[in-house]
């Protein structure tokens, strides 16, 4: 009997794993209204960093009852601490902070930038030149973000700038910990690899909110505490698992194509759940963005 493994292995597409896919991307993309809306009633890396160690421990629990061990070699916890600081810890504050100054959309163009950053990043780190498709890529991933700048006319983009700088950011520490994990592989059961990396990089993040923040649990609302909670079992335990799982069913490239439904869902939902605008200069930012992505990645 073919296992799921070997479907994926020979590029075989199981319906499964596009449902799989689908939730995953759908859950990441309503993720970005639902955290623009939180950060009005409860500061950024506060929320952000408890809602993901309380997930991390739920994916524990899931990652014990199938069996996976949750053991980490003595030689690896450096650089399991490393990458998990960048991919999870450096997105997870930097993209909190960017909502600050940034609509939810805005947010999720900028976010689904990351494949782009990984290819450069790899340059340096991995030796992997860029390739002409990636360089032009590139060059489309900035136009779009350059309409995404300068489309509401200069006074706005200023005030834009603080969040357009972290979302790169967030983006940019993503690319480094992918491909730090790509030069140093972790090797560790999938679910107990998501567990210590959203575990290990959302501590610090929960430690400096509490630190520099005020967040007060009598200021959320019904609507927060839902916010809260879809944050911590959707983003951080259902859409992981069903990622996971896409993965064990499909091959790495449909997988990764399949994720660019994450931006339009994050934009669509901005639309209709916070009646953000969803004008010209958003629908181009946001093609323009995708086109490049899908570049990089057929190439």
């Amino acid at each position: 009997m073919t296992t799921f493994h070997d479907a994926a292995a020979r590029g075989r597409i199981s319906p499964l794993g596009l449902f799989f896919l689908g939730v995953a991307s759908i859950g990441w993309g309503l993720n970005f209204p639902i955290m623009k809306n939180l950060m009005t009633e409860w500061p950024p890396l506060s929320a952000r960093g408890l809602s993901g160690i309380i997930g991390a421990l739920a994916l524990a629990l899931i990652a014990t009852s199938r069996g996976e061990t949750l053991r980490v070699p003595r030689a690896m916890w450096s650089r399991l601490i490393l990458v998990s600081m960048l991919t999870i810890g450096g997105w997870v504050a930097f993209m909190g902070l960017a909502l600050l100054w940034l609509r939810a959309s805005d947010a999720a163009v900028l976010g689904i930038s990351i494949p782009l950053w990984v290819a450069l990043v790899a340059w340096p780190v991995l030796g992997e030149r860029v390739s002409p498709v990636r360089a032009i890529a590139l060059l489309i991933a900035l136009a779009g973000i350059a309409v995404l700048i300068g489309g509401s006319g200069f006074d706005a983009s200023l005030d834009k700038l603080p969040g357009i700088l972290c979302a790169l950011a967030g983006a940019v520490c993503v690319a480094f910990g992918t491909v730090l994990t790509k030069h140093f592989p972790l090797a560790l059961p999938p679910l107990s690899l998501a567990t210590w990396q959203i575990g290990l990089g959302c501590i610090p993040v929960a430690v400096a909110g509490l630190a520099f923040e005020d967040p007060h649990v009598a200021a959320l609302s019904a609507i927060g505490w839902a916010s809260m909670i879809y944050m911590t079992l959707v983003q951080f335990c259902v859409c992981y698992v069903c990622w996971f799982a896409a993965l064990e069913r499909l091959p790495a490239a449909t997988a990764s194509i399949g994720t660019l439904l994450v931006p339009v869902v994050g934009v669509l939902a901005s639309a209709a759940m916070l009646q953000e605008p969803l004008g010209l200069t958003e629908v181009i930012a946001l093609t323009v963005t995708l086109a490049s992505v899908a570049l990089a990645l057929r190439s």
